[in-house]
């Protein structure tokens, strides 16, 4: 741990690097020069604000193997604590068997994801399925909710083939 960097407070749904810009979401920048001030002095993690451009389902790893086997469904990270981050278009909430799970994170407004290859205390995040290989393209949120639901709901056994074909369609 390094100063408060990676300690959560009440409720924090974000188990690893915190921001260490106060005012985050109003100083983030994507300028390089504002970047190479930041890192001047401390080194940081490159976290990702969710809720504009995308949205990340914070899965556990188990779920996050089963679903990301089953389907093609876009860019996927991985944790080194083994959480599967499944990028999505953004706006949607989770579905209601989703959202009872406490070990499944929407990350939407006001939340961050590191961004591979971010180090943590634990290793660096890594691309399990890079977004080059997707061509950029997100899928809907209520796509990969079907997929991880279905995974709950069956585990150990893939989805059937018709299945995976109409999971695998971002429209």
């Amino acid at each position: 741990m390094v100063g408060k960097r990676y300690v959560c407070g009440p409720l924090c749904p974000t188990v690893g690097p915190h921001p260490s810009i106060e005012e985050w979401e109003r100083r983030a920048s994507w300028q390089v020069a504002d970047v190479e001030r930041w890192w001047a002095s401390v080194a940081n993690s490159v976290l990702l604000a969710t809720g504009r451009v995308f949205d990340v389902i914070d899965v556990p790893g188990k779920l996050g193997r089963s679903a990301a086997r089953a389907a093609s469904i876009g860019p996927v990270a991985v944790t080194p604590s083994d959480r599967w981050m499944f990028f999505v278009r953004p706006g949607d909430a989770l579905r209601p068997d989703l959202s009872s799970r406490p070990d499944l994170v929407l990350h939407g407004n006001g939340s961050w994801i590191p961004a591979p290859p971010t180090r943590t205390p634990d290793g660096r995040v890594r691309w399990e399925i890079h977004p080059i290989v997707t061509g950029w393209r997100l899928p809907r949120a209520h796509v990969v909710q079907r997929v991880l639901a279905s995974q709950l709901h069956t585990p150990g056994r893939p989805a059937t083939f018709a299945t995976m074909l109409r999971m695998r369609h971002f429209a």
